[in-house]
């Protein structure tokens, strides 16, 4: 692990706000995974993750606020970014809509972490917190596997569909970082080469798509 920097107050704040805006837009979307979910069993397994999410959402926002800042305006430079990111990937249909959330939730807690390793032991259990595993990874990979033994040609448009996250996310991800000097600085110090840490990023996103089957 790399070592722990004091990062500065603005950072924090530009971190914790990021997170936060993807917390909450995590709980509306799993909420919406739930609602179009066929059996009652994925509905309520989908509606406890996203109540899961929401807690996360309302532990950074409070975090926010006890550091002087105003929750909302720390989210907002960030919204139009998540906004874009989610507007140019609507799943067409529920397995879609399950491989976005794995893939990407999966690329931005790769992102965090990479980040956390530098953060105060404070500042990285809180970040680490709110990407604690709410199980939704093992109940994606065992509905999406499912669906390809039932139906292999399903596997193709999948995979072409988890390619295209991954792309839409790392552009989305680039611009965040452009946006934000502070933030930029931060992701920076975590990996000392921001496109070294983007490039070990994509690595991982690879096996995820061998733990879907695809």
């Amino acid at each position: 692990m790399a070592g722990t920097d004091v990062a500065p107050a603005d950072a924090l704040t530009d971190l914790f706000g990021l997170l936060a805006y993807a917390e909450l837009m995590a709980f509306f979307n799993l909420s919406g995974d739930a609602e179009r979910a066929s059996s009652l069993e994925d509905k309520a397994a989908l509606g406890e993750m996203a109540v899961t999410e929401f807690g996360h959402f309302r532990a950074l926002h409070d975090e926010l606020t006890q550091r002087g800042a105003v929750p909302e305006q720390a989210m907002e430079p960030f919204v139009a970014a998540l906004d874009a990111f989610h507007a140019r990937t609507a799943p067409a249909d529920w397995l879609e809509s399950l491989v976005k959330a794995y893939v990407g939730d999966g690329l931005a807690a790769d992102f965090y972490r990479a980040v956390a390793e530098r953060l105060e032991p404070e500042a990285r259990a809180l970040v680490l917190e709110a990407l604690a595993d709410t199980g939704h990874a093992d109940f994606v990979i065992s509905r999406v596997r499912a669906a390809i033994e039932a139906d292999p040609t399903r596997a193709g448009r999948l995979a072409l569909w988890a390619r295209r996250l991954v792309g839409e996310a790392l552009a989305q991800a680039h611009r965040v970082v452009a946006e934000r000097p502070s933030l930029a600085k931060l992701v920076a110090g975590a990996d000392g080469d921001i496109g070294r840490m983007f490039a070990r990023i994509t690595d991982a996103h690879d096996q995820r798509l061998a733990s879907l089957g695809l």
